[in-house]
């Protein structure tokens, strides 16, 4: 294991070999692009097995012991036994159990359990299982104040991300590194796939609509892990006045640009498969309007409509009602006319063709747009090209340019090669 310094932040990487099962704990120097490199092989991986960071238990637990630890974290902030889906630990539970102190918990939208509804404001708690406080970060505190880090020598940060600029985990994470900049205090990130970091679209947000849900200068669909994200905030100095972070990155084992990973919890309670997931940064534009994207069903965005659309060009109906993570959807109890994409083939670009189609067909377009819109967007000029009818090729063409130095940005922080 080798700990590098690049741009202020530390990456600790453990190279998997590629004869792992017949190898025990062998290790050789290998040149990687002119560097000397440390290659280390373990006997009990499996090969090509992806493997979050906080599966890799060895990697950071000498960083945890003797010290007073700080988690962020929900449901998916788990440790798989076995390489099985169906068996698993939290995290939090996995620490205490080796001794490690750990003093609270904060928690994202969508709570520590990950059972808010989105936007719901969440209260502090206690966790009935542990006994430990937790502390909201969603609503009227979003940054951890310096109160609540008195005594915390690390903050470990696990979450699974989605890649998209309005899903408020990445916000969370700035402010986590923000507040602990500010406090000295050594932020640990443990990395997990980005099921949507197979492709870099959308258009770049404009910072006159920074907001909650969208923080930094980039497009609706990233392409960076979590982790990798991390380090972008700390390298272009994105945190308040500059500062940087103290910033621990445990990588994902086994893992490319090129892999495929399907998420085994939900990342919140509206995504519920990988469909959902796959569309969501081209459905949720649907909610800075008045179309339905499928909230208070089981086909949470993988389907659109609304009562007003016209039945013939949307043939698809639902009916909207309270559900497990949505208290009161949009047009609850009404039928709505819409399409079902719940088997449309897997996206591989930032796609408008449903949101234009429902703007152009909907016969009161002058309150189609709602004052969200824009923040989601990242732009003030989508909604405008959409009411003036500019063809979807010309729009993506306004995207360009700043995508291109987006990607020149992005590709300083690639911790996984293709």
């Amino acid at each position: 294991m080798l700990r590098f310094r690049f741009k202020n932040t530390y990456f600790i990487l453990v190279f998997l070999g590629f004869y792992s099962l017949i190898s025990c704990q062998s290790t050789k120097n290998k040149q990687i692009e002119g560097k000397t490199v440390q290659n280390i092989t373990i006997s009990d991986q499996k090969p090509f097995t992806i493997k979050p960071g906080a599966q890799q238990t060895h990697s950071y637990l000498e960083l945890l012991k003797n010290k007073n630890i700080a988690i962020v974290a929900n449901q998916t902030s788990v440790i798989f036994k076995n390489d099985s889906i169906n068996s698993h630990t939290h995290l939090v539970d996995s620490l205490l159990s080796l001794k490690i102190t750990i003093s609270k918990v904060f928690a994202p939208e969508h709570g520590f359990r990950g059972k808010a509804d989105a936007g719901e404001h969440i209260l502090d708690q206690k966790d009935k299982k542990t006994g430990l406080p937790i502390f909201s970060l969603y609503g009227k505190n979003k940054k951890p104040s310096d109160k609540l880090l008195e005594g915390i020598d690390h903050v470990l940060f696990d979450i699974q991300d989605v890649g998209v600029r309005f899903y408020t985990y990445i916000s969370t994470l700035h402010y986590i590194m923000e507040a602990c900049a500010e406090n000295n205090i050594p932020v640990i990130v443990l990395d997990r796939p980005n099921p949507n970091r197979h492709y870099v679209d959308g258009p770049v947000l404009d910072k006159k609509l920074t907001s909650f849900v969208g923080m930094h200068p980039v497009p609706t669909v990233y392409g960076l892990t979590i982790g990798e994200y991390a380090n972008m905030i700390n390298g272009e100095k994105w945190l308040k006045n500059g500062i940087q972070c103290d910033l621990t990155v445990i990588p994902v084992a086994n893992y490319s640009a090129s892999s495929r990973y399907s998420l085994p919890i939900k990342p919140s309670p509206n995504l519920p498969n990988d469909q959902s997931i796959n569309l969501y940064p081209s459905l949720c534009l649907f909610e800075g309007t008045t179309i339905s994207c499928g909230r208070g069903t089981e086909q949470q965005f993988q389907i659109y409509g609304s009562p007003e659309l016209p039945k013939k060009l949307f043939s698809f109906r639902f009916t909207p009602s309270p559900n497990f993570g949505s208290k009161y959807p949009k047009h609850e109890g009404k039928h709505c006319n819409g399409e079902n994409l719940s088997l449309h083939p897997h996206l591989e670009k930032f796609d408008l063709k449903w949101i234009k189609k429902a703007y152009d067909n909907s016969p009161n377009q002058e309150k189609f747009f709602n004052n969200f819109f824009d923040k989601l967007a990242g732009s003030f000029l989508l909604k405008k090209q959409l009411i003036a009818g500019t063809s979807i090729s010309d729009i993506e063409k306004t995207w360009q340019k700043k995508l291109k130095v987006y990607r020149k940005t992005r590709s300083n922080y690639i911790l996984y090669s293709k």
